[in-house]
């Protein structure tokens, strides 16, 4: 359609300088200003079709081909994401597969408050910021994180989970070092379920895990 519209253009501006040759004898357009007004309408109609020339999105499959076993379901998904960063000190962990897990675009986001500060604070991170971030002290410290109790809630392509964890420096360690509630937002695209979001904030003296958030016999 901008095309026609572009010839059509044209056309009117070549018809209004034959009238004016007839109705104006003593006046002349110069052939370097009917050049320079035709160059502009031309530009001006080439623009309007660049502007509204449809965009495709970018946004690629990821690279990373995940373990059919890992994405199958919501459980399964859950299970892959905690054993995936769990390991004795020295072992490296699979990071391909943690990557796998994680729809493009998708988001961690620890929360909590820093030592002496009362406001919560939120750090968003991308799957490469959380691997440069932890990796090194997971690898080096030894670290095994667990599902003591899951909350999902499911509806058509979309869940939403509360799991609450434990973590320990080594997987017999009595007592773990720290606990929280990992919050998940899946998506299921049809043919695989991927991880959106993962909000988490950790168990503190003066903000307990509640009770419905915990296996009867582990407060």
């Amino acid at each position: 359609m901008l095309s026609l519209l572009c010839a059509l253009c044209v056309l009117r501006v070549q018809k209004g300088f034959d009238k004016m040759r007839v109705k104006a004898k003593t006046t002349r357009i110069s052939e370097r200003m009917k050049t320079t007004i035709l160059v502009s309408v031309l530009a001006y109609a080439s623009f309007a079709l660049a502007q509204s020339a449809p965009t495709q999105p970018s946004s690629a499959p990821p690279i990373i081909q995940a373990k059919p076993e890992d994405v199958n379901s919501i459980e399964a998904i859950l299970t892959a994401t905690y054993d995936v960063i769990s390991g004795p000190a020295g072992k490296k962990r699979d990071w391909d597969r943690f990557r796998s897990l994680f729809y493009p675009g998708a988001r961690l986001i620890p929360t909590g408050k820093r030592p002496n500060e009362s406001e919560v604070r939120a750090r968003v991170l991308s799957p490469e910021d959380y691997i440069e971030r932890s990796a090194p002290f997971l690898e080096k410290e030894g670290f095994f994180e667990r599902s003591v109790s899951n909350k999902i809630e499911h509806y058509g392509n979309i869940a939403q989970l509360f799991s609450t964890y434990e973590s320990r420096h080594n997987a017999d360690d009595a007592q773990p070092f720290q606990r929280g509630i990992n919050s998940f937002q899946l998506v299921n695209d049809g043919k695989r379920w991927w991880v959106m979001t993962i909000l988490w904030q950790g168990e503190t003296p003066d903000n307990p895990i509640p009770a419905e958030y915990v296996k009867k016999g582990q407060r």
